[in-house]
């Protein structure tokens, strides 16, 4: 979506340099297009108390230092934190024009660091919000966390609505809450987005298939963003995602990214962690075998340029 935004500044320059009068006007609706991203960015940016402990150096956007971003989708209730309902890692490489992407899922029994103890991975938020879940995260894939963005699940379907609906090719029929997914390519709603990246039980991979749906939905996205579909409807882009979206990144940040990391969004690989189910103390827990980690971990860090385990 940030891709989006700069894209139309650069096109409307472009077709202004047609003609004289066209330079005029696209030129006032370019300052427009900046100064409203610029404000969203502001209204997105937190301050937070994080710098990753894996990290020896400084990460350089000039230099294209290949970065981690770990996606939060936070299902927020009234008058508590809420708790992560979906957390997402994503590695992205401007070298090798690549993003590889995986879902951590909430069920997994780690250690959740800053608290001392074992538990699920998605309780680290609420535990600690997004401080310690970064810092979970980071500790289970042994990888540096750079960056966050928390999205708010419920209002998820404001930025899908937003960017025109998303076309998914979905795996088999079914239905969830009253509406039916045919098998095949379809095209979302808002809404049925959200119901689509939410049925999980009559998924015959259960969990791990619901994750799969949800980057469904974040791909579906980050490329109807990236277009220019929707150039007319950027003022409801930038108010949804203003509303329901928070980061540590800066606007300044975002600049960079978009003008050194963009191509990487062209191939997108989606990775998988897998484990066995166990009830522990009357509570379920998804327990993720150690080779299983240290090879998920590893693709990472090659990912990211970094050395590996053995």
């Amino acid at each position: 979506m940030r891709t989006k935004r700069r894209k139309k500044k650069r096109w409307l320059r472009w077709i202004g340099g047609i003609a004289a009068v066209l330079l005029v006007g696209a030129g006032i609706f370019a300052y427009s297009v900046y100064h409203n991203v610029k404000q969203t960015a502001k209204h997105m940016h937190e301050n937070v108390n994080w710098k990753s402990e894996k990290r020896d150096d400084e990460v350089s956007f000039k230099e294209k230092t290949p970065i981690s971003i770990l996606l939060i989708g936070v299902d927020e209730r009234k008058g508590d934190r809420g708790r992560a309902d979906s957390l997402i890692v994503m590695t992205v490489n401007p070298k090798k024009k690549s993003v590889e992407m995986v879902s951590v899922p909430r069920d997994t029994r780690t250690e959740i660091i800053g608290k001392g103890t074992k538990d699920k991975i998605n309780h680290s938020y609420t535990f600690g919000g997004v401080e310690m879940t970064m810092a979970t995260v980071e500790h289970f894939l042994d990888i540096p966390i750079d960056y966050y963005i928390k999205v708010n699940m419920e209002s998820f379907r404001d930025i899908v609505d937003a960017v025109g609906g998303v076309t998914v090719d979905n795996p088999f029929a079914f239905t969830y809450e009253g509406t039916h997914f045919p098998k095949g390519k379809i095209t979302l709603d808002g809404e049925k987005a959200l119901k689509y990246s939410r049925m999980r039980y009559d998924d015959p991979r259960g969990d791990f298939g619901r994750q799969d749906r949800q980057k469904q939905i974040i791909q579906g996205i980050i490329e109807k963003g990236a277009s220019f579909s929707s150039l007319t409807n950027y003022n409801d882009v930038l108010a949804s995602i203003g509303k329901n979206m928070k980061t540590n990144l800066t606007f300044d940040e975002m600049k960079e990214i978009q003008a050194n990391y963009k191509e990487a969004r062209h191939h997108i690989e989606q990775l998988h962690i897998t484990g066995k189910g166990k009830m522990i103390d009357g509570t379920y827990y998804l327990l993720v075998p150690e080779e299983e980690r240290i090879a998920v971990s590893n693709k990472l860090k090659e990912h990211l340029e970094l050395t590996t385990t053995s």
